[in-house]
């Protein structure tokens, strides 16, 4: 008998990615956002989320994509992390799925820049790639300037 796990997915493109339901604390739509002065490109910016100030951060520029398209609002995913809450802005929300262990593989090494640390393997459905995100490396936003280096 082959373990599972379960991932929402999210789009981010033509681009699927998972995200650990576990990780997930809840998924809302476009929030007004607060600007932060001299923050890294990556951070979109601060939501207030009933009360709880949560950093939010963008999803294309931290997988380093092109920008989302003019008018285009992002959704919020937002994760528990060791540090607190953090939202990530997305494209969309897909559904939750669960995988077979069994199907699982290792990044493919056409992956290059911060992708590369970001993504920590990938499961093939019938005409999709599922794209198996890292939280923790992707909160991490020191992940892009080590693999820079």
């Amino acid at each position: 008998m082959f373990e599972s796990r379960q991932f929402c997915t999210i789009h981010l493109g033509e681009h699927l990615f998972g995200v650990e339901v576990m990780r997930i604390q809840e998924v809302i739509s476009y929030q007004a956002m607060t600007a932060v002065p001299l923050a890294p490109d990556v951070i979109g910016g601060l939501i207030n989320l009933r009360g709880q100030i949560v950093t939010a951060i963008d999803l294309r520029v931290r997988l380093e994509m092109p920008p989302r398209p003019e008018g285009a609002l992002p959704m919020n995913v937002v994760v528990q992390t060791a540090g607190g809450a953090v939202s990530l802005l997305v494209d969309e929300i897909g559904d939750v799925v669960e995988v077979e262990e069994a199907i699982f593989e290792n990044p493919p090494e056409t992956l290059s820049g911060v992708a590369k640390q970001l993504i920590r393997g990938v499961y093939k459905f019938e005409g999709a790639l599922l794209l198996d995100l890292d939280i923790d490396a992707t909160i991490d936003i020191d992940v892009a300037d080590r693999a820079a280096a």
